[in-house]
């Protein structure tokens, strides 16, 4: 019984890490936004960590619950998207790059910062193993989190990222090729990706992640 409740208040931590993750992380494309001349999201109230108007009733609550419930092995989820207008933007592509961008920026500060936080507190008190562990998953979410939305596949963030610095005769058969064929899928997008991540890219990418999470901890 003692070691299942561990198990649960574990899963419990991992979620409200995760969420707040990716709040701070669509928190952060709206802010870059509005840096850039669009406040869009500041007029609908997305420039808060108060977390009810980001949460989305399937990404946000029935993906994770479901994943939990039936031992996938895998969760993850998302949070509503903070809307902004591409024609308000200074800058043009380079802009639209900045502002995908952002989300991830934000996510390897908080793997940085809590990185730090887990040495500092590793070595002044060992025996605080509970927070080193907290601090730790922090990280590991955060660095997930940003490296994978920078895949270059929409939606994902780094597609924007990558058009944006793909020379013009490239750039066209990306578009082409890539860029639409996914946006004209829609939302079943972001399953396709899901999906592709899972059976080609998950294992060395875990890896990868894991191998930076150490050493940001101090190993």
């Amino acid at each position: 019984m003692y070691n299942i409740e561990i198990m649960a208040l574990e899963v419990i931590l991992t979620i409200g890490i995760v969420f707040m993750s990716v709040v701070v992380h669509e928190i952060s494309h709206g802010y870059a936004a509005h840096f850039l001349g669009d406040p869009t999201a500041k007029y609908q109230g997305r420039l808060t960590l108060n977390p009810i108007p980001h949460i989305d009733i399937l990404g946000t609550i029935l993906v994770p619950l479901f994943l939990i419930l039936s031992q996938a092995g895998i969760l993850f989820g998302w949070a509503k998207p903070v809307p902004y207008n591409p024609y308000n933007l200074r800058g043009g592509a380079k802009a639209e790059a900045f502002v995908a961008a952002a989300g991830s920026l934000s996510n390897f500060a908080l793997a940085i910062i809590f990185g730090i936080l887990a040495q500092v507190v590793a070595s002044v008190d060992p025996s605080q193993t509970e927070l080193v562990f907290t601090f730790t998953t922090i990280v590991f979410v955060n660095v997930l989190l940003g490296l994978f939305n920078l895949l270059p596949i929409p939606p994902l963030d780094g597609s924007k990222v990558l058009l944006a610095i793909l020379p013009m005769k490239i750039e066209s058969a990306y578009k082409k090729y890539i860029i639409n064929p996914f946006e004209r899928m829609g939302f079943l997008a972001f399953f396709l990706v899901v999906f592709i991540f899972i059976f080609l890219l998950a294992q060395p990418f875990f890896l990868f992640v894991n191998f930076v999470t150490s050493l940001l901890v101090g190993g």
